[in-house]
């Protein structure tokens, strides 16, 4: 499989405003030099605490942020700068589905008119040949077709879910970014939800970049698994080798607290202490030093490269002093 997706030395910063004069005064280092590929049709997982910038590079792939420096290559094609008119046909290949369903959804609008916005845009078929449309992507995510004139107030969450993925669908795109799709879900629903995804990924070809910190969910989904903190992949590979084989310190924390169903199994886990520290201003070195329990002098000094340890066809990448001495 070819890379459909490829980010190099990705960058977002927000600036912070201060004073009278509202002048900058800071950044709030968002996302701090990702580089990543997704695959045709592959899966590729996101996962990291609240606050480590998962979202922001979503959206920034997604061109909702415009991109601090570093480039996106989307289908062969450099995306990080292109002008409205250009990125329209890219909007169309690259789509997103939203945390909270009811929030990404027009309360005031029928899902019958929300679903056929995305051809009035593109300027797809006529009135009769998008009803038909809708109607099938109903149909397509597990709702009855007399959902095209009611309004998102009348659904559960998990049905609002499959409206947001219905939208999602819509054009044929290539490529999802599913920002925590299930997180605001029921349990009971969540693996639904999960299933219809796979199935729509393998009847569409799709590739998805799935952003999640649960890290149950990712595995369940997922190709390949990068592992984010503080603006910074820590981690990244294969799905089983992070779950089999986790080398960084913070990628181990976050597998040890995942729950096992089975009381007679027993798993230590690796409590960290502390708090993230503010992404407007990380730590020197590497940025995992102040709650890292295997930290030594060099890490609090010189920030680590993602580097591949792998002697195997899979690359494994790994930003640890530790790793890679």
């Amino acid at each position: 499989m070819s890379d459909l997706l490829e980010v190099k030395n990705l960058k977002k910063y927000f600036p912070i405003k201060g004073g009278i004069l509202k002048k900058k005064i800071g950044n709030i280092y968002a996302v701090d030099d990702i580089s990543l590929s997704v695959k045709a049709g592959e899966s590729v997982g996101l996962v990291g605490e609240s606050g480590c910038g998962k979202t922001t590079l979503g959206r920034t792939i997604a061109r909702l942020y415009e991109a601090t420096s570093g480039s996106i290559t989307f289908n062969n094609r450099n995306i990080t700068k292109l002008k409205y008119n250009d990125l329209k046909s890219t909007k169309r290949e690259i789509q997103v589905i939203f945390q909270d369903p009811y929030e990404s959804l027009n309360s005031r609008h029928t899902i019958g008119s929300i679903l056929e916005e995305p051809f009035q845009i593109h300027k797809i078929g006529n009135k009769k040949e998008r009803v038909s449309e809708v109607k099938s992507l109903l149909k397509k995510v597990g709702l009855p077709e007399d959902a095209y004139n009611r309004y998102p107030h009348e659904f559960s969450g998990g049905q609002r879910q499959r409206i947001g993925i219905a939208r999602a669908i819509a054009l044929k795109p290539k490529m999802i970014i599913c920002d925590e799709p299930v997180s605001a879900l029921d349990v009971s629903i969540q693996s639904q939800v999960l299933n219809l995804l796979l199935e729509l990924q393998e009847e569409m070809k799709l590739a998805y970049l799935f952003i999640a910190h649960d890290l149950a969910v990712v595995k369940h989904i997922s190709d390949r698994v990068a592992v984010m903190y503080l603006g910074k992949i820590v981690e990244f590979t294969d799905a089983d080798s992070i779950y089999e084989n986790p080398m960084h310190p913070y990628t181990k924390s976050l597998i040890s607290a995942i729950p096992i169903p089975d009381p007679s199994v027993k798993r230590e886990k690796t409590i960290l202490e502390g708090d993230v520290p503010s992404p407007s201003n990380p730590p020197k070195g590497c940025r995992f030093n102040t709650r890292c329990p295997e930290v030594f002098d060099k890490c609090r000094k010189v920030e680590p490269d993602l580097i591949n340890i792998s002697k195997s066809e899979t690359n494994h990448l790994v930003a640890c002093h530790l790793v890679n001495k």
